[in-house]
């Protein structure tokens, strides 16, 4: 990458040594620039708007994998732009993050608890929008990408077997609205007619659980030790060390023997849904 590109407009975020979500914004003006083209009639060839044109230069909205193809065949880069697409996303993961998302499409069942938010593979773009807004962060805008992008590992035809256990917190937080909220919860109920999917919710009636300190998300390898994500306030970790699994895998069954049957969270899951939009 040529790192030393000036920064687009005097914005230090589309300064390309910064992200490499800057590095697109600075090629794209490059390119299209080097095409004769103004933003508005980059936009009008790709189907997209002036401002959102400005705002990829500027590195303050993350393209798509469909503009970032268009931009290809407008400006004949050889498919330089859909390259560079997964960099881009790949990069809004925290560091230590990443090595996880990458063994996730590799797994053959993913098990999952949370306490507090819906998980991440199953999260609609407007709840994950209000989650990263809530954390004041910067590159909100990455970072809901990156959640959309990585979902796509349940749409593939040999997809893994996704288990989620939920504490009926996640059901009685509202986050975003409370349309944002049933619409969520919609979404848990038709991903659970995935015969693929099975999520299951813990009453507030159990009292405590045997993860009453924390969410986590274990990882079922084909050819590859099994692992565990245990996640942080700053930060989470991966460990495979089979003592390590083995204890998670013993939590994960307790708070499984816990959780109400699968029909019933269901149940409880499109009350709750009905409730929030009504």
């Amino acid at each position: 990458m040529t790192a030393e590109r000036p920064r687009v407009d005097g914005d230090p975020k589309a300064d390309p040594k910064v992200s490499t979500l800057a590095y697109f914004g600075t090629e794209l003006r490059i390119r299209r620039e080097e095409a004769g083209l103004s933003q508005a009639e980059l936009g009008r060839r790709t189907f997209c708007t002036h401002s959102y044109i400005s705002r990829i230069e500027s590195a303050s909205r993350v393209p798509s994998e469909e503009f970032a193809q268009r931009c290809d065949d407008v400006l004949g880069t050889g498919g330089m732009f859909a390259r560079l697409w997964p960099v881009v996303i790949e990069h809004a993961y925290p560091d230590w993050f990443r090595p996880f998302v990458e063994l996730e499409k590799d797994a053959v069942a993913i098990w999952n608890f949370q306490n507090q938010v819906v998980p991440g593979l199953l999260q609609t773009e407007a709840y994950a929008q209000a989650l990263f807004a809530a954390g004041k962060l910067a590159n909100t805008e990455e970072l809901v990408a990156a959640r959309m992008t990585r979902q796509h590992i349940l749409q593939r035809d040999s997809r893994a077997r996704l288990w989620a256990v939920l504490d009926e917190n996640v059901l009685r937080r509202v986050v975003g609205s409370p349309a944002v909220m049933a619409r969520q919860l919609e979404v848990l109920v038709e991903a659970a007619q995935d015969p693929r999917t099975v999520v299951q919710v813990i009453p507030y009636e159990v009292g405590a659980h045997a993860s009453m300190d924390g969410p986590f998300s274990g990882l079922t390898m084909d050819e590859s030790a099994d692992l565990v994500y245990i996640d942080g306030r700053a930060r989470g970790y991966i460990t495979a060390a089979a003592e390590d699994v083995a204890e998670y895998r013993h939590t994960y069954d307790l708070l499984r023997a816990d959780a109400l049957p699968p029909r019933a969270s269901i149940a409880m899951i499109a009350a709750r849904a009905k409730e929030l939009a009504s």
